[in-house]
């Protein structure tokens, strides 16, 4: 089944980027990194990567013990450290690793589930966005916290929105790779060219509407500041044929997103 969201929850879904200034600080002169090995084993174990579907998947059910002690060590060591204390390269990938692991542990803790949108949340919420999941430094987080509060405020980077993973088939993948100070733009700029080159994140209907990713409604002012500069600015990221016939359009546009689990 496909979960699609009313406009009456559009609203409530879209949180604005505002800033949490207490993270805004880095050491540029620091020359530690933050190792992401674990979240690596826990990837290179249950993640499906190249699925037929075009969409990678997460084996939830295959997640045994010792992938669960993984994950929570790997959470564990994220907690225990201040990511103001490194350069702010080590903390985008700390951020958005930080964000899918959570995000990950949270399914599991729910699993068998269909949905992200039937875990956590409250009685006139749903999914776990808001949820305390983490603590570092003393501060409770949230995903909603790491997200629209410190990444997308700090970094000013659209892409972002095709790294960070709701656990759900409409997402942009999650990447095979953990995230590192090195390979952060590259795979900021694979994750964008995924998403776009998929029917998920872009494609035209049999009636020549130009359907997007619901993700270009809820945050398109990350991408521009009407729907045509939007459309522009998604283009850079399609294939040649697509893009072409994205920079021409000028009809409607529709949005979707399939909320179902990024199970295999």
């Amino acid at each position: 089944m496909t979960f699609l969201l009313s406009l009456s929850m559009l609203a409530n879904a879209a949180p604005k980027a505002e800033l949490w200034s207490i993270w805004n600080r880095s050491n540029e002169s620091s020359s530690e990194v933050i190792d992401h090995s674990l979240w690596q084993q826990v990837l290179d174990k249950y993640l499906q990567a190249n699925h037929s579907s075009g969409v990678n998947r997460f084996d939830y059910g295959a997640v045994n013990g010792e992938g669960e002690e993984l994950l929570s060590d790997y959470l564990d060591y994220l907690q225990e450290l201040d990511p103001r204390e490194y350069s702010r390269a080590e903390q985008k990938a700390y951020w958005i690793n930080f964000y899918n692991a959570l995000t990950i542990q949270r399914m599991l803790e729910a699993y068998p589930v269909k949905s992200i949108l039937k875990v956590g949340g409250g009685l006139f919420t749903w999914g776990p966005w808001d949820d305390a999941l983490a603590e570092v430094a003393g501060e409770e987080l949230t995903l909603n916290d790491i997200e629209h509060r410190i990444l997308r405020p700090i970094w000013n980077d659209p892409r972002l929105h095709f790294a960070v993973n709701c656990a759900s088939i409409g997402c942009p993948n999650l990447q095979a790779r953990a995230f590192t100070a090195e390979n952060s733009e590259q795979l900021l700029a694979l994750g964008a060219k995924e998403y776009l080159s998929h029917k998920r994140g872009a494609h035209f209907d049999n009636k020549g509407r130009l359907v997007l990713s619901k993700i270009f409604e809820w945050y398109g002012v990350d991408f521009g500041d009407s729907e045509r500069a939007i459309i522009q600015a998604l283009s850079q990221y399609a294939p040649d044929d697509l893009a072409q016939r994205m920079r021409e359009h000028r009809g409607k546009v529709k949005y979707e997103y399939d909320w179902d689990l990024n199970k295999p």
